[in-house]
C-alpha cells in the first residue's frame, strides 16, 4: 500500500491546470486554419489560459511538417498556417503545478499519420497504472505505431512533471526498452508519442525562440539584467520566449545570457529526413489500477 494522498493540494493543483489545458487545447485548434497567423493562436491560447486561472507552463509550440518540438512564434512573427501537418503542444501550470498535452491539426490531408500517435496514446494510457515499468509503456507505442506503417520518434519521450520542472524523470519512451522504471502511485507523467513517416529520428534545428534558466547570475548589461530579473520573479524555471520579454532589444539580452550560461537554449527539433511529424499527449496521475487523465475534457 502506498501513503501517497491524491486528495492532497498538490493533486487538486494539477488537476486544474490539467482542465484549463484540456479546454484551451481544444479551443485553440480549433482556430488553426489555411491563412490563420501562427502568432495570434499562440497568443490567443496563452492569454485564454490566463483568463481561465492558470499561467502558461511554456510558449505555446506550433510545430509544423519536419518539426517535432520547440518551435513557437518569433516577436512580431507574421506565419500562417498553409496546408501543413501542425502540432499544437500547450502547458500550463497553477502555483507551479503543471499539465502538459499536444494534439495534431492535420491540414495536410494525411490523416493515417495523425490517428497513429493518437492511438498509440491511448494505448499507452490502457497500460498505465502503478507498477507497471515504463518499457512497457514504450512498448505498446511502437507497436500502435508500427501497426499503421510508420516509425515512432525514437529520440524523443514523454517525461514526468515536476513543482515548477518541466521535465522530470521518469522519461516514458516511444519504443520498447528492456531497462525501464517502474511507475508509482502519485507519479506525475505526460505521455507523448510521436509518429513519422521518416525514419524515426529528430535533430536539432537552428531557430531558436524558447529559453529557460540553467544557473544564477549577475550581469553589468542593463538590458540583460532587465531580462534577468524577469525571467527569475515570472518563469522561474519553466521556459519561456523571447517575445514574453518586457525589454527593448531582448535577442540581445538573450545572447548575452546565454554567453554567461545563466540561460540555456531549446533548439527547434526536426526529423532527419525532413519528413512529416505527428504527436499527441496527454498528462496523467498514477493510481493503483490505472491512471488518472488530467488533460481530458
Amino acid at each position: 500500500m502506498t501513503d501517497v494522498d491524491l486528495d492532497a493540494e498538490q493533486y487538486e493543483k494539477n488537476r486544474e491546470a490539467g482542465e484549463i489545458l484540456a479546454e484551451v487545447r481544444n479551443e485553440a485548434a480549433d482556430r488553426v486554419a489555411v491563412g490563420a497567423s501562427h502568432l495570434e493562436v499562440a497568443e490567443w491560447a496563452e492569454e485564454r489560459i490566463r483568463e481561465l486561472g492558470g499561467e502558461p507552463a511554456f510558449p505555446v509550440n506550433i510545430s509544423i511538417d519536419e518539426e517535432a518540438a520547440h518551435a513557437t512564434p518569433g516577436v512580431d512573427d507574421s506565419t500562417t498556417f498553409g496546408e501543413d501537418m501542425v502540432n499544437l503542444d500547450i502547458g500550463v501550470h497553477v502555483d507551479g503545478w503543471l499539465a502538459d498535452t499536444a494534439v495534431t491539426v492535420d491540414l495536410s490531408g494525411n490523416d493515417e499519420l495523425a490517428e497513429a500517435s493518437e492511438a498509440a496514446l491511448e494505448a499507452a494510457l490502457d497500460t498505465v497504472e502503478a507498477g507497471v515499468e515504463t518499457g512497457e509503456i514504450g512498448a505498446v507505442i511502437e507497436e500502435t505505431i508500427d501497426g499503421y506503417g510508420f516509425n515512432p520518434v525514437v529520440n524523443l519521450t514523454g517525461h514526468g512533471l515536476g513543482h515548477w520542472q518541466q521535465h522530470t524523470p521518469p522519461n516514458i519512451p516511444n519504443r520498447a526498452v528492456d531497462q525501464g522504471i517502474e511507475l508509482e502511485v502519485g507519479d506525475v507523467v505526460a505521455i507523448e508519442p510521436f509518429a513519422t513517416d521518416g525514419g524515426g529520428k529528430v535533430r536539432e534545428g537552428s531557430e531558436e525562440e524558447i529559453f529557460a534558466l540553467e544557473s544564477e547570475g549577475s550581469v553589468r548589461n542593463r538590458a540583460a539584467r532587465q531580462a534577468l530579473n524577469q525571467i527569475t520573479e515570472e518563469f522561474k524555471t519553466l521556459p519561456f520566449a523571447t517575445r514574453w520579454l518586457d525589454v527593448g532589444r531582448p535577442e540581445m539580452a538573450l545572447r548575452r545570457l546565454k554567453q554567461q550560461d545563466i540561460l540555456h537554449g531549446y533548439p527547434v527539433l526536426k526529423e532527419e529526413a525532413g519528413c512529416l511529424v505527428s504527436q499527441k499527449e496527454h498528462t496523467v496521475i498514477v493510481t493503483e489500477d490505472g491512471c488518472e487523465v488530467t488533460t481530458r475534457l
